[in-house]
Parts: C-alpha cells; structure tokens; sequence
C-alpha cells in the first residue's frame, strides 16, 4: 500500500484531501483545537506533496501531452487554492471568536466569502491561465445585476455589519424592537432571532433592526426596570394613595432600594386616577414575580387606607363598619366567621400602633396575643450562622404570634415595623376558647405556623461551603 503512495503522489494528494473531510466530520465540536490542528497539519501535507512533484498552485499543470494526468494535476492545484482558502477561514474564525465571540460571526462569514472569491479568482489566472480582466469585467457587470436584484438582503447584510460593530445588544439579552420583546438567540447576516415570553420565536430583518428604537433591558446588566399602573376613584385623596403605594414598594423585597422605587400620577380625569408604581430588580427573572407582588400589595394596602381600585363594577361590601370589623371583612383566616360573630371578635380587638425600626415582637418571645397587620409594613428577620438576615415582609391582613397562642411556644424570627405600623392586638385569653370552637380557624393558623416554621428552618440551615480544588500549579505556586 505504501508504495503505490510514494509511486502516485497524486492519489497520495487525493486521499489527504478525503481525509481531511472525513476526521473534520469525526471529530466533536468539544475538541475545535484538534480540529484546527488537523486541517493545518493536512493542508501542509498537501502543499509538500504538490511542490515536490513539481505541480506549483501559480502555474499551469506541467503536463499538456498527457491529457488525463494533466486534468488530475490541474483540479488538484484548483483544489489547493480552495483548501488554502478553507484553512484560512478556519484560522481566522478561530481568532475572531476568541477576541469577539459569537458575535463576529457574521464578519468571519464575509470575510471569509471574499477569501474564498479571491482564491476562485486566483485559480482562474494562474491554473487556468484565464484573461482575469475581463473575467472581472463580466464578473462586475453580473454584481450589478445581482446587487439591484437582492437590494433588501443586502441591506440587511450591512445593516448586520452595522449591529456586529455597534453592538447594542449581544446573546441572551432582553431587548425590545419596535415593541417586540424577547431573548436574543441569534444574530446571522440576514436577521436577528428572539424568543419571546410566550416561547415563539420573533425573525426581525437586520435593516429593520438598525433603523427600528431597541430598547436592551439587560444593560445594565445587573438592574432591571419595572412599573406597575392602577386606577383609583378621583374622589380619593392624593396623598393618602400615594402613602399607600410607597408602603406597597417598602412591603416588596425584590425592589432595589437603589435607585429608589417611586410613585407618579400620571393622568387625571372625571372617570379616574392613573398611578404609576416605577421601581428596579437584579435580575429579569424577577420581573414577573415583582409585578405580581407589588399589585397585590398595592391592592392590599390601598383597601388598608379606605381605597378601591377603580372597577366598572363596585363589589358589594357593607358600609358604616368600624375599623377593627373592616379588617376581619378582609382577613382571608377570620373570614368564616358569621356576620354575628364578627360583630362580637371586633369588640375584643385593641389598636396598637408602632413607629418605623419599633420592635412588634422580638425573637424568641411567647406571645400571649395575635396581632392582624391593618396597615403598614412589618419586616421579618431571621439569624444565619449569627449574621440577621430578612425573611420577609408582611402587610395588611397578616397576622403575628400564632405560636404563642396555638403551642406556648415561639418562633426564631424577630417582627419589626419598617414604616408606620397600625395593628390589632387580640388577647389569648378570649382568642383561645374561640379557636376551641371553630376547629377551621384553628387549623388555618396552624397550617400558617407549620408554614411559616419550615420556612425558618430552611432559611437558617447553614449552607456548606465549597472547597476550591487545588490543582498542581497552584501548589507549585504557593511552595514558591
């Protein structure tokens, strides 16, 4: 076998070439070095063993006479023009994505499409000793036609360079284009891909792209804008909605404090108000859960204040109650109770107030009464590994120091109030004969104490660190 090789160097040549696309196509994409690596040290083969047979890429074949081996020998010098250019696109996507990443793919693709056109051009002349100028000429006459022909795809071949260049977004960011919003996942010479929040893919031309208002919500990268609106009745007061929705933003963790959330009245009429509640989060994943979050706090704390959001159909609630009656209406653990019953709870429920940082009930206390929140913020903190942490934020409806009434016990979270604080205090000693006798009450604050008790436990659990392995260098360098 070998000596029909060294015998016939041009089928030597021939399987080189065979070869080369065979382990191009075997070796793995994980292993884009070796793959590299190859197609040079093939192609360098493939050069030695033309020159050596004397068969050189800038002349034509040497053997006119012989028609079949002169035909052998000019597409094998064709083919290293095009083999050269092939590796040389390779080297140079290599280089680009290590300095530019995915998204020079796009001029690795022209570049390497001029490479490749230069190459066809040098076969031509020195090859097959054509008259290269007048190929041009006819090649440019035909660009002309072609060019009229694709006019919007090379617009949007361009306008891609233009987005490749300027980068007003990448990979993986959350844009908006012409009010399409989505995931970039890719970015070729034609159009920009986004996946949308419903899972479908958007297709925008890159000349539209270009000329179109983009909006990146993920620059910076580590904030994230949010709003929320509501309409309220104009005859509600400004100020006390405003007050409301500020504890709203206070009662929402996934806020960033910095920079600040804020509240706007955006419109004014005789059918309704438009507030807007305006605010950051860290990541884009918590966009949806903040939005959620703040509307029914907003909710919540606008119903604390006497409010109702703005709906063509008022629900039916009774007018004339007093405040500690109105706030059983509303608590989603009393609201079993008969209308008469109601009426008598309200009468042993005692307002206490507490200013913004007053502790409402301190780690560790049992607590010999159960406060339901009416309005204000009251932070939750727990300690992990001796450092406090927050847990939590309550709001209108919620209730403090279950434990303490149902077990004699009390939990390892510490209750303070974060802004202005107006709670309901009902004693155990007429709460607990009333939980007796109403077992659904009763076991809807249990559920929330065995909540609320997991819910500690998993947020105290000490995390277990990771130790970074210590490879050998790093050994070497620390002996030095």
């Amino acid at each position: 076998m070998l000596p029909l090789f060294t015998d016939h160097p041009l089928i030597c040549a021939l399987v080189l070439i065979l070869l080369d696309l065979l382990l191009w196509r075997l070796i793995s994409a994980s292993g884009s070095h070796w793959k590299l690596l190859v197609r040079v040290l093939i192609f360098s083969l493939f050069s030695a063993v033309l020159f050596n047979e004397g068969l050189n890429p800038m002349q034509t074949a040497p053997w006119p006479d012989n028609v079949a081996l002169h035909l052998a020998a000019t597409g094998l010098q064709i083919g290293w023009w095009l083999f050269a250019a092939r590796t040389l696109t390779v080297l140079i996507g290599a280089l680009m994505m290590q300095r530019v990443g995915h998204t020079g793919r796009l001029l690795q693709d022209l570049l390497g499409a001029v490479i490749f056109l230069i190459a066809v051009i040098a076969a031509l002349a020195y090859v097959l000793d054509l008259p290269v100028k007048g190929v041009l000429a006819t090649s440019g006459a035909v660009a002309i036609i072609v060019g009229l022909a694709l006019q919007s795809t090379l617009s949007d071949v361009f306008s891609g360079i233009v987005l490749n260049t300027t980068k007003p977004y990448q990979l993986d960011d959350w844009i908006s284009i012409d009010g399409t919003e989505g995931r970039v996942i890719d970015i070729d010479w034609r159009a920009t891909r986004l996946q949308t929040a419903q899972g479908s893919m958007a297709v925008i031309p890159n000349s539209l792209a270009a000329k179109a208002k983009i909006i990146n919500f993920s620059r910076p990268s580590d904030m994230f804008g949010i709003s929320v609106s509501l309409q309220v009745s104009p005859h509600a007061r400004p100020l006390t909605v405003i007050e409301a929705l500020e504890r709203a933003m206070q009662g929402c963790r996934h806020l960033l404090a910095q920079p600040a959330p804020s509240v706007a009245l955006k419109s004014a009429s005789s059918g309704g108000v438009e507030y807007e509640i305006s605010g950051f989060v860290s990541a884009m994943a918590h966009k949806r859960e903040a939005r959620n979050v703040l509307f029914d706090l907003a909710f919540r704390h606008l119903q604390a204040s006497g409010v109702s959001l703005l709906s063509s159909a008022e629900a039916e609630t009774p007018t004339g109650l007093s405040r500690p009656r109105a706030l059983l209406e509303s608590s989603s653990i009393f609201s079993t109770l008969r209308q008469d019953e109601k009426d008598t709870f309200s009468q042993h429920m005692q307002l206490v107030t507490f200013r913004a940082g007053e502790s409402v009930l301190p780690a560790g206390e049992v607590s010999d009464h159960l406060f339901i929140i009416e309005s204000g913020v009251v932070s939750v903190t727990l300690e992990r590994d001796g450092q406090p942490i927050e847990a939590g934020r309550m709001g209108p409806g919620e209730v403090i120091g279950e434990a303490g009434i149902l077990s004699d016990s009390a939990l390892p979270a510490d209750f303070s109030a974060k802004t202005f604080c107006t709670l309901y205090r009902i004693d155990k000693a007429y709460l607990k004969p009333c939980l007796d006798a109403r077992h659904d009450i009763s076991e809807a604050i249990k559920s929330l104490l065995d909540y609320r008790l997991h819910t500690a436990q998993t947020l105290t659990q000490t995390v277990p660190q990771v130790v970074a392995k210590k490879g050998f260098m790093q050994w070497l360098r620390h002996r030095g």
